[in-house]
């Protein structure tokens, strides 16, 4: 696997790969969103505060439409992880199409509070030596 470059997830997102997609970074609430180097960074649907120790699940405004050659990995943004706080890092398959549900945990002492628009994960994009001959069909 080779991890995608800002100009090939350009060039998917505009295939429909990432819906909305921005294509600059935009920096909100002290914390930036968009497209990076070589990952995009999503933003949370709703309001989440979790107490320390708590565990949620969260959404992502952004909804995936993975081609059958490409796979995502969801890792933390660096802003939170000095807080304690961890989007369990899974990955999105091939041929996956929606909305992210997130996994995320408060492991701090204070209580984390995440408004909805902030940027929550990042995605870091692999593509594949062949499109998969299994993709994604749902649950």
């Amino acid at each position: 696997m080779t991890i995608l470059s800002a100009q090939s997830i350009n060039r998917l997102a505009r295939l429909g790969m990432i819906t909305p997609f921005v294509d600059h970074k935009v920096v909100w609430n002290g914390k930036s969103y968009g497209l990076s180097s070589c990952s995009y960074d999503c933003r949370i649907a709703h309001d989440l505060t979790l107490a320390p120790g708590e565990a949620s699940l969260a959404y992502t405004i952004e909804d995936f439409d993975m081609p059958d050659n490409v796979c995502g990995f969801v890792v933390d943004k660096s802003t939170y992880a000095r807080h304690f706080q961890s989007a369990f890092n899974t990955l999105i398959d091939p041929g996956f199409k929606g909305n992210l549900t997130l996994e995320l945990v408060n492991l701090g002492p204070n209580p984390l509070v995440v408004a909805e628009g902030d940027p929550i994960c990042q995605i870091v994009f692999h593509w594949l030596d062949e499109a998969s001959d299994r993709p994604y069909d749902g649950k």
